[in-house]
């Protein structure tokens, strides 16, 4: 089979199969978190200011922070969806060394640097508190169902990367100024909305592609040992 028809089915599949996990709404805020601490940590490798971040009950987010106009906004701009779908891409990497665990450290530790430092909204703080409260059970109380439920959320994160990317697309088609970070874009730069999220849409699909790569990759692997 194609392998880019693979990663779309594939995605379709964790899309509508996730939406059948109970409570699995709640976990949809992990591609947030990505993609408000990428916008974060740009700021502060540009010697910028966060000012703060809140995440919302709907999955959306946003991050307040002061950086110079020009080059360095647009890179921070960039940052958000591209550094989410790369988080999604590191876990999928982690997975295929046999690293789950590190994976789950990672995402706590972002949650956990997050939360002391930036959000400071209700609901933002409450789901980063029982994120992390939630990956130490898995890692310590519960480590057997670690594997799967690191799983759950890796597929969740890349599904989320991409479909966020495609809404983005459709608001910046419909309403181009409200395109969030595609306005944004076109607002610093010649480039329309619609250019910048459908950039983002690309770049989130060939992260999804490479991910379901190392996905295949280990179980092909386990496989082949389990047959000797």
């Amino acid at each position: 089979m194609n392998k880019w028809l693979k990663t779309l089915l594939f995605l379709a599949g964790s899309a509508l199969l996730t939406r059948l996990i109970p409570f699995s709404s709640l976990f949809r805020n992990l591609d947030t978190m990505f993609h408000e601490f990428g916008h974060a940590l740009v700021t502060l490798l540009l010697s910028g200011s966060v000012l703060r971040i809140e995440l919302y009950a709907d999955h959306s987010g946003v991050t307040y922070s002061a950086i110079e106009a020009g080059g360095k906004a647009v890179l921070v701009s960039l940052a958000g969806y591209t550094l989410a779908s790369l988080f999604s891409l590191l876990l999928f990497y982690l997975y295929n060394r046999g690293w789950y665990r590190w994976g789950l450290l990672l995402a706590s530790g972002v949650a956990l640097v997050m939360l002391v430092l930036y959000v400071r909204g209700g609901f933002g703080m409450l789901w980063l508190g029982g994120f992390i409260l939630l990956n130490v059970v898995m890692l310590f109380v519960w480590p057997k169902a670690g594997k799967y439920y690191y799983l759950f959320l890796a597929f969740l994160t890349l599904e989320e990367s991409v479909m966020s990317s495609l809404f983005l697309v459709s608001a910046a088609a419909v309403t181009p100024g409200r395109a969030g970070d595609a306005a944004n874009l076109a607002r610093l730069t010649p480039l329309p909305a619609i250019v910048w999220a459908l950039l983002f849409l690309v770049f989130s699909l060939l992260c999804a592609k490479w991910a379901l790569g190392f996905f295949f990759k280990e179980e092909r692997g386990r496989r082949s040992s389990a047959s000797y």
